[in-house]
Order: C-alpha cells, then structure tokens, then sequence
C-alpha cells in the first residue's frame, strides 16, 4: 500500500526537500501550489497525512486544520518555525495530531511520519488484507470476506472499497472516489459511481453488511464503524 501524504508548505525549498524524502521512503507526496483552495484538494487527493504549515497565503494553517477536520480525521502534522509554546497548544486544540518547530531534522519528521500512519491505519501484519469492523478486504484476490461469507468483486467494487477501508471510517468525497476509479480501464462518472455504489452496497447486504457504507451528505462515502446503526 502506497501512502499518500499532502504537502501544505509555503516555502519552495522547504518543500522540495520535504517531497524528495519522503518519496525516497515509498510515499506519494502531493504538494499544494495554490492556496485559496486547500480544502478541495485535500477533498480530491484523500491523503492519509497532512504536513502544514502556519504562515500560509491568504488563510492560515489553522483555518485549514480546523476545515479538514470537518470532513476527515486523517493525521495532520504542523511544520513551522513559530514554534512557541502557545502555538504547539493551540495546533494540538485546533485537531493536529503532532507539531514540529522549524528548523526540523528530516529524521525526525520521516520518524513522526511513520509512527503516525502505523497508528492510524493499522491494518495487521498482513499488508495483502485490510481489515475493519469485521470485514476483511483481501487485496490479492480482489474478494471480501465477513463471517463465513466471501464476497467476489468487480474491478471497480473492488477499488471503491479500497479507498474506504485505506481511510478507514473517514469521509471520502465522490471526487476522489472517482479519481481512483479512473485509474481503471473503463470511464467513470458521476452517475456511474452512483450506480456502481448501488450495487456493491446491495451485495453487502447479501453477506449480512447491511449499512456498511454510509453516505455523509456534502462529504462523501464511509464506513460504518463498530456498534454504529446503518443509514
């Protein structure tokens, strides 16, 4: 499983330094370039882990924090050189999961990086199998099972379900939903994922996962987590 991690830094070194060491360790680093609209594209790529800054064009970090916790609970990581005591506090309050100061030691940031994702998508030993609430997705034959049911799944099933069991419970939005169905053979649009999903949450149902997927309005699909009633 390829990670992806968000890059949301104001200073080009500091991101070009930050995105070559992280993709040397596997991870697909997206680097935002425009900054009026870091929401939508946090809602586009669906990363697993946000690194942002303070000091940012037009809305600070904050402001973005506190706009992406409302739609996810991806970790997020502050990188910035006001690294104040008052500033380490409000960060963690406004839902940060970390704070770094700057100047920062790459070693460190990698280390936080993977201690983070380890502890938020913590799937087991087995990295062919994603699990969740009881159902396990087996990433190499394209099937999921929960009880004593195994359930086969069509190429695009299969894709929709990754991308909700890699965020795991989190709101994923139908535009990235898509983006990940495109990387398929086959075009994708707005009422083909609608159809698509239709299908698959029938055949869930058929398994005894009735429910699994909900739809969060203005945001997106995702799982339902343990002991939560289905809608």
């Amino acid at each position: 499983m390829t990670y992806k991690i968000m890059l949301v830094e104001d200073d080009e070194t500091i991101t070009r330094v930050l995105a070559r060491q992280l993709q040397n360790w596997g991870y697909q680093v997206y680097a935002v370039t425009e900054f009026t609209t870091v929401l939508e594209q946090f809602n586009q790529v669906a990363p697993h882990l946000v690194l942002l800054d303070i000091s940012l064009p037009f809305y600070g970090g904050y402001h973005w924090c506190s706009q992406i916790r409302r739609v996810s609970q991806a970790p997020i990581i502050f990188l910035s050189s006001a690294g104040d005591h008052m500033n380490q506090v409000m960060a963690l309050d406004m839902g940060a999961d970390d704070f770094i100061p700057k100047p920062f030691d790459l070693n460190v940031v990698t280390a936080k990086i993977h201690a983070l994702l380890r502890r938020a998508y913590s799937f087991g030993a087995d990295l062919n199998v994603l699990e969740y609430a009881g159902a396990v997705l087996n990433l190499g034959e394209a099937s999921l099972s929960y009880g004593e049911e195994t359930l086969e799944l069509t190429k695009n099933e299969f894709k929709m379900l990754q991308v909700l069991f890699e965020h795991r419970g989190n709101a994923v939005s139908r535009d990235a939903m898509m983006q990940r169905l495109w990387e398929t053979d086959s075009f994708v649009d707005d009422n083909t994922l609608t159809v698509n999903m239709t299908r698959l949450r029938k055949k869930l149902e058929g398994i005894g996962l009735a429910g699994f997927i909900l739809t969060k309005k203005g945001m997106g699909y995702r799982l339902r987590a343990e002991g939560e009633r289905g809608g």
